[in-house]
C-alpha cells in the first residue's frame, strides 16, 4: 500500500475524515480520494490491493466509502468488509454498486470472482436486524453494518426492457419481500443489471 497524494496524509494527521472511492482508476467520484491497484489516469491518490489490509489508513479515519463495480473482483471479500468496518467511523456511510447475479454479461468477464444478490450484505448484519421472513448466517465475520437500502436495477437494452423497466423497477424495489420474490421467480425472465447497497457502520 502507498499513499501518493500528500493531501491524504495531511488529512489523516489533522484528523480530517477521508472520503474514499474504491477502484477509481477509470475516474473518481468528485470530492473523494481515489484508491486503486495502480495509478491510472492520475485518478489514484492511494495505491492498494483490496485483498490485503489497508494498513496506512487508521481506525475510524474515513467518513464515507464509494465503490462501483469493484467488489465482484475481490477474492477476500470478508477481509475487505472487515477492513472497511475498521477504517470507517461509527455511522459512516458505504455505498456499493455491483452486478446482480442474474446479469448475463457478468459471466463474460474473466476477472469476476463472485455473485451478489439482495441479501449478500445481510451476512454482516445482526440476526435480530435482518428481515423477519428470511434470516441468513451472520457468523462469518464479527464486523457489523446496518443496511439502509438495497436497490436492484434492470437491464434496459431491448424494446421490451424499456417498456417493462419503469413499472417492474418500482414493483421490485418497494420492499425486501418483493426483491426476494424477484430473485426467486422473475430474474431469469427479466434479468437484473446491478444492485446497490447503502450501508452504515455499526460499532460499540
Amino acid at each position: 500500500m502507498e499513499i501518493l497524494n500528500l493531501a491524504v496524509k495531511n488529512d489523516i494527521d489533522q484528523g480530517i475524515p477521508l472520503k474514499i472511492n474504491l477502484g477509481s482508476g477509470g475516474g473518481k467520484k468528485e470530492g473523494f480520494y481515489g484508491l486503486d491497484m495502480a495509478n491510472i489516469d492520475n485518478n489514484v491518490d492511494i495505491v492498494a490491493d483490496l485483498n490485503r489490509t489497508l494498513e496506512l489508513l487508521p481506525d475510524n479515519s474515513v467518513s464515507e466509502i464509494y465503490s462501483c463495480h469493484v467488489l465482484e473482483h475481490i477474492n477476500n471479500l470478508i477481509g475487505l468488509m472487515e477492513e472497511l468496518h475498521r477504517i470507517v467511523s461509527p455511522n459512516g456511510k458505504i455505498e456499493i454498486r455491483v452486478p446482480h447475479f442474474s446479469n448475463p454479461y457478468y459471466y463474460s468477464d474473466p476477472t469476476h470472482v463472485r455473485f451478489f444478490g439482495a441479501f449478500s450484505m445481510y451476512y454482516f448484519v445482526p440476526i435480530e436486524n435482518q428481515p423477519e421472513f428470511r434470516k441468513v448466517p451472520a457468523f462469518y465475520s464479527k464486523c457489523r453494518f446496518k443496511v439502509q437500502s438495497v436497490t436492484i436495477t434492470l437491464l434496459n437494452h431491448s424494446l421490451i426492457d424499456k417498456i417493462a423497466f419503469p413499472r417492474l423497477f418500482n414493483f421490485i424495489n418497494k420492499n425486501t419481500k418483493r426483491q426476494d420474490f424477484f430473485e426467486r421467480r422473475l430474474c431469469r425472465v427479466f434479468p437484473a443489471n446491478g444492485i446497490t447497497y447503502e450501508l452504515t457502520v455499526i460499532k460499540p
